[in-house]
């Protein structure tokens, strides 16, 4: 008797996704599919015959959406919203359809669906034609890699099974494939609510020669040993322990290991050999792409969660800067600078976009020139992460290319890219070792290094604080310094203005110099609005841990005006002066700073003692 997972393996697995424009039909097809191919459980059938009786008022209609419109929102408007999962079988091969939903604000789960997929089902309604949701998604199909492609021109028989209407979309669809690099693509010609070319041959249709749509997905060639042939890749998800044994879990990207191998761990470069291959089963003789196992190696190395497992001979590439084409899922718009945690696989680290080259025009293709880009938007990017990382360009591997941008924040996505290459500067441009270490210059200096990271609204006292700061610091013969905000305008950031880009820009800046006095051994205060939590989380990550001290500097909106020592306010209320903290800019203040100071409560001289005693809790003064 055959086991499940060997009947697919026999069988063929293809995972399909079904896409396109709000309306065309998606769930309906796909309800049709199932229908008509006779998978559908009898108790499951009759629920279905009740509840489309039930909604509809017509006993011995099938309302076909049903089978995937699950959540009851999309029932009662009609719409698909979340991206709706099915496993199917057939004589000839296994199924997993991903129904994705086709409104514009829920594309972004469309790019969850087509991530996986191994063929794009793409929908146009015969009556409306090709739309831009049309366009955007086809580009998505084929960003993620997606290269087999039905177009399914549905609803037919609303327009009367025109031979020259269908003809008229597949060519204009098949002209802006080519631009995209869709190569493969079979246009069908369907009706959903009447099956015609689902799985039966239509004789509505008898001049379409070609196969149903059940017919083409039972019989696309599926190229399944292409990962197998490629070098071994292996990124690390887990490291195992049991029976005082350790191990390396992980699904195979890319190749097949055997005992005896040698691989290396990658960015460390540590070399070693496979001694075992170990599963649930017991061990195995090989694993090859798409298995998850677990490696056990023959010497300790230094590999853990996110790490990749490569053949020696032919190691991943490396690198911490790339070319990347990004789609932007978040309602805010993307901002240069800014710091996104970047998930490639079990690989987390903090990215920032450092440059747009171009943003794409889904109806023209077109490259745009951008500053920014907003939801559903496609751009072309340099991105930087902050540590090299092993990867593969998307083309080659998507395991190894694709990855995710998460808000620092929320945890929300926020975007999903792939990485095209790394850029040149990422291998000629290497940190160069220093025969004298930030531990000996801070040794030489009789003290810890710290940034003192001052931060509220304008008018809250943050620099009265850190001057009377610096002054007790000074006086104890401490080394300080301080990057004041003002001071900093007039010569590091004298060509940024203060919209929010700008800023993040500006605190980058900062925080780098705040690195780098730090290296040296010095105790630096910062004292910036720096209004967003993203920005400043973002300085603390260039900061060394434990030695970040953040201090909120806090006082009502209402006493900063009353107190406006430069005028600010009081410009900005009039206008003068545009994305102004507190007035038509928000300040997101910290959530669990190091040190809180409610300056209407406590003297500045308290202030500072409270500063004093966080430093000497930390360790940085004795």
């Amino acid at each position: 008797m055959l086991l499940t997972s060997d009947i697919t393996a026999e069988r063929g697995l293809l995972r399909f996704i079904t896409c396109g424009s709000v309306d065309d039909g998606k769930s309906t097809l796909m309800g049709r599919l199932l229908y008509e191919s006779g998978v559908l459980a009898q108790d499951h059938l009759e629920n279905l015959t009740a509840e489309s009786a039930r909604r509809t008022g017509q006993d011995g209609t099938i309302d076909f959406s049903l089978l995937f419109d699950g959540l009851e929102a999309e029932r009662e408007q009609g719409i698909t919203i979340d991206v709706a999962y099915r496993y199917f079988t057939t004589a000839r091969r296994s199924f997993i359809v991903a129904d994705a939903p086709g409104h514009e604000q829920y594309t972004a789960n469309m790019v969850t669906g087509a991530s996986t997929a191994d063929l794009a089902v793409v929908l146009v309604d015969a009556a409306r034609g090709i739309v831009d949701q049309t366009r955007r998604h086809a580009c998505l199909v084929a960003l993620l890699g997606v290269r087999q492609v039905v177009l399914a021109v549905t609803k037919m028989d609303l327009v009367g099974w025109d031979r020259e209407r269908f003809q008229s979309i597949e060519a204009e669809f098949r002209e802006f494939a080519d631009l995209i690099g869709l190569t493969h693509v079979v246009a069908i010609p369907l009706s959903g609510t009447q099956g015609d070319n689902v799985v039966r041959a239509s004789g509505a249709t008898p001049w379409y020669e070609g196969p149903t749509l059940l017919a083409h997905l039972e019989t696309v060639d599926l190229d399944q040993t292409a990962a197998a042939q490629q070098p071994f890749r292996m990124p690390v998800q887990w490291v195992s322990r049991a029976d005082n044994v350790r191990g390396y879990a992980g699904q195979i990207a890319a190749g097949t290991i055997k005992p005896g191998d040698r691989v290396v761990c990658q960015p460390s470069g540590r070399t070693t050999t496979v001694q075992r291959i170990v599963e649930f089963e017991g061990d195995r003789d090989a694993a090859s792409a798409g298995t998850s196992t677990t490696l056990v190696l023959a010497d300790e190395i230094d590999c853990s969660r996110g790490d990749v497992l490569s053949a020696a001979a032919q190691p991943a590439e490396i690198a911490g800067q790339f070319e990347v084409t990004l789609f932007w899922m978040s309602r805010s718009d993307l901002i240069v600078g800014r710091s996104y945690w970047l998930r490639l696989g079990p690989t987390l680290v903090s990215a920032q976009v450092t440059n747009i080259k171009h943003r794409l025009d889904v109806n023209t293709l077109d490259k745009l020139a951008a500053k920014t880009l907003e939801m559903n938007a496609i751009g072309v990017c340099n991105l930087s992460v902050d540590r090299d990382i092993a990867f593969a360009a998307y083309a080659e591997n998507r395991e190894l290319g694709g990855f995710i941008l998460i808000d620092r924040l929320t945890n929300a996505t926020v975007g999903a890219g792939v990485i095209q290459f790394a850029l040149t500067r990422s291998h000629t441009i290497r940190w160069q070792h220093l025969d004298i270490s930030r531990e000996t210059r801070a040794q030489a200096l009789g003290q810890r290094p710290a940034v003192i990271w001052f931060t509220g609204l304008s008018g809250s006292g943050k620099s009265t604080l850190a001057n009377k700061l610096e002054s007790r610091l000074h006086a104890e013969g401490r080394h300080t310094y301080i990057l004041d905000g003002d001071n900093i305008r007039h010569g590091l950031s004298h060509d940024l203005g203060f919209t929010e880009a700008d800023r993040v820009e500006n605190i980058r800046r900062v925080a780098e110099v705040a690195r780098l006095m730090a290296d040296a051994g010095l105790i630096v205060m910062v004292s910036l609005i720096s209004p967003f939590r993203a920005d400043r989380e973002m300085a603390r990550d260039r900061i060394e841990a434990g030695e970040f001290i953040e201090v909120f500097v806090d006082v009502p909106l209402q006493v900063a005006e009353e107190r406006d020592p430069k005028g600010l306010y009081r410009r900005a209320r009039s206008g003068e002066i545009a994305n102004f903290t507190g007035i038509d800019s928000p300040y997101e203040p910290p959530k669990d700073p190091e040190v809180y100071i409610d300056t209407l409560a406590v003297t500045v001289e308290d202030g500072v003692a409270s500063i004093i005693d966080t430093l000497k809790a930390r360790g940085v003064l004795r």
